[in-house]
């Protein structure tokens, strides 16, 4: 199973929004995100948010830039930002038979979540800012297996759509 997490874009503070929609650099991210991923070739059979509109939004701005559909993506509390890993992952379990899944959420639980999916010994930190996304590939969630194949910045997304 290919797992891509990816970080919501950059969202108004509470403030400004209480239910916290994506800002306008936000939205850019998120279409930027989709559109690396697009230059990449990569598809998915599934993808997940988290209830959170922030994080909702950034999964209907990827999935309308890799051509999935947004009535199909699912959403699950367990990847709200306090969620724990170990519910995501039993989660994750019900789509075993599943090849590629984009999971879109927030901090802290997605650098856990791969901390979990990578190492059961060693936690392994990872900076997920806004619109970031990274690949993990694993055969069992629950194993503690998986290999991180690639781990992609805003940066180096923006790179990846230069002409």
């Amino acid at each position: 199973m290919e797992i891509y997490l990816v970080r919501h874009g950059a969202a108004y503070t509470k403030e400004e929004d209480p239910e916290r929609h994506l800002n306008n650099d936000g939205v850019n991210q998120c279409h930027l995100t989709g559109r690396a991923l697009k230059r990449l070739d990569i598809t998915f059979d599934l993808i997940v948010s988290s209830p959170k509109v922030r994080a909702r939004q950034t999964a209907e701005i990827i999935a309308e830039e890799v051509d999935y559909s947004k009535q199909e993506i699912k959403t699950t509390e367990t990847l709200e930002p306090t969620a724990l890993p170990k519910d995501t992952i039993s989660y994750l379990n019900d789509f075993k038979g599943t090849k590629r899944l984009l999971l879109a959420g927030h901090l802290p639980l997605l650098g856990h979540l791969a901390s979990e999916l990578l190492s059961n010994t060693t936690p392994i930190s990872l900076n997920f800012e806004p619109g970031a996304v990274c690949q993990i590939n694993i055969e069992q969630p629950h194993s503690h297996t998986g290999d991180l194949r690639c781990f992609l910045t805003p940066e180096h997304l923006r790179i990846l759509t230069l002409p």
